[in-house]
């Protein structure tokens, strides 16, 4: 069951949406040749990428356009959207479709599940044979933006947060190659974008950006004046690591993993 009031809040994530929207319109361009079957949007979100999944593989009612997501909050708004012929609200770990997908098409979402390496080869297994499962995830672990939460988390509240055991559940594109190779035809390549985020009144751009991903599970585990220290501690690192330029913008490098499997 979803905690509602630690849901994921659309309009906060929409904020960046066409640096968000970009990589997965990348990743679209790479995709033909589908079998008959559904289009599943696996961690649609709010819909964003949902009209260019439509107008791709769905136009006259060629394929049914199927959106998974655990948000409740991004569910309501993909069905805003009109844009689906079918919203399921259903964990991407152990979803599974009534019928096998022609393809399975998942932006940014898949980050947030452990163990890749039984994860994946799940999905592939659930596509038709010929299909497509295809996927973007960031790969931004160790960049500044996200080293600082960890690190700052670790040294001001070190009874709830630990990088002991920490590692990154999202791996190298050689490594989903080796994983998936055996399950057919896979490409895999990582991508890194350098992002002008405008100038913002309410803080460091990169906060901004990463306030509604990446620091949800760390501001979920405090209360309001810790919340408080903690964006404080994290915005002064973000100044050192990521300097305005001469109009309060910044440049922000954001790396990101893709691969695709034809099964």
């Amino acid at each position: 069951m979803v905690d509602t009031a630690k849901d994921w809040s659309p309009e906060t994530y929409g904020r960046f949406r066409g640096l968000r929207l970009r990589p997965a319109l990348d990743l679209l361009a790479q995709l033909d040749g589908l079998p008959e079957g559904d289009v599943v949007d696996l961690g649609c979100g709010n819909g964003a990428v949902a009209a260019d999944l439509r107008a791709r593989f769905c136009v006259g009612g060629a394929r049914r356009l199927i959106g998974v997501d655990s948000s409740p909050a991004m569910v309501a708004e993909a069905e805003a959207t009109g844009l689906y012929d079918l919203l399921e609200a259903a964990d991407a770990a152990d979803w599974a479709p009534r019928a096998a997908p022609a393809l399975i098409f998942s932006n940014a979402a898949l980050h947030w599940l452990p163990d890749h390496a039984r994860l994946m080869p799940r999905l592939a297994r659930l596509v038709a044979p010929g299909g497509l499962l295809a996927v973007q995830m960031p790969r931004q672990y160790g960049a500044p933006s996200h080293r600082f939460l960890r690190d700052i988390a670790g040294a001001m509240f070190p009874d709830r947060f630990t990088t002991a055991d920490w590692r990154s559940p999202v791996m190298a594109a050689g490594e989903y190659w080796r994983l998936l190779s055996p399950l057919g035809q896979v490409e895999a390549w990582e991508t890194e974008y350098v992002q002008r985020l405008d100038p913002s009144p309410d803080g460091h751009p990169v906060r901004r950006f990463t306030e509604s991903t990446a620091m949800r599970p760390f501001l979920a585990r405090l209360d309001g004046d810790e919340a408080k220290r903690f964006v404080a501690a994290y915005e002064e690192a973000l100044a050192s690591a990521y300097p305005a330029l001469e109009d309060g913008a910044v440049l922000f490098p954001f790396k990101r993993v893709f691969f695709t499997l034809r099964v």
